[in-house]
């Protein structure tokens, strides 16, 4: 029965223990535990915001994209406007020199619509590529500061992996 019973004086020494563990803990552990749980919040709060505003610019880009297309498809069409008119004209005047000018005048409209598309094209990728770039070199810059959040991110890259 003595086993189940303990003691006054080693009930004491166990509250006593207790509170000195307790008060070096409060004193030295929870609050870097705190306030690295409060920089990790911050952290991912502004991770998000970067994501929305990327988000967002990229919806701005596709905008503008379908914009530049819509506007190539119409001048597109007014080309081919102007180039059947023209052709039909010459055809009026002689059929042979009317048909060999009309499909060169449609080879040039296709070219120079190609062309510009092209180069719209191009210049929108390119856009797109260099703000995917900044956005995801600040994002990696921010996410990546320290070699433990480095560390961290490749095992997570390698567990997906593994996974995949």
């Amino acid at each position: 029965m003595d086993l189940l019973t303990p003691d006054f004086g080693l009930i004491v020494w166990q509250i006593l223990i207790f509170l000195v563990v307790l008060f070096v803990l409060s004193k030295f552990a929870w609050k870097p535990i705190i306030n690295g749980l409060n920089e990790r919040e911050n952290s991912i709060e502004e991770a998000l915001l970067s994501a929305e505003k990327a988000k967002n610019e990229m919806a701005q880009l596709k905008a503008d994209n379908e914009k530049l297309l819509a506007e190539a498809r119409k001048e597109r069409d007014n080309i081919l406007k102007d180039a059947t008119a023209a052709a039909n004209k010459l055809k009026e005047d002689a059929r042979e020199q009317a048909n060999k000018e009309g499909a060169r005048i449609i080879a040039d409209a296709k070219s120079a619509i190609e062309l510009q598309k092209n180069a719209a094209l191009a210049e929108v990728k390119d856009q797109v590529a260099k703000l995917s770039v900044q956005v995801a070199e600040k994002i990696l810059r921010e996410k990546l500061s320290s070699d433990e959040a480095q560390k961290e991110y490749v095992s997570k890259l390698v567990n997906d992996l593994n996974v995949n």
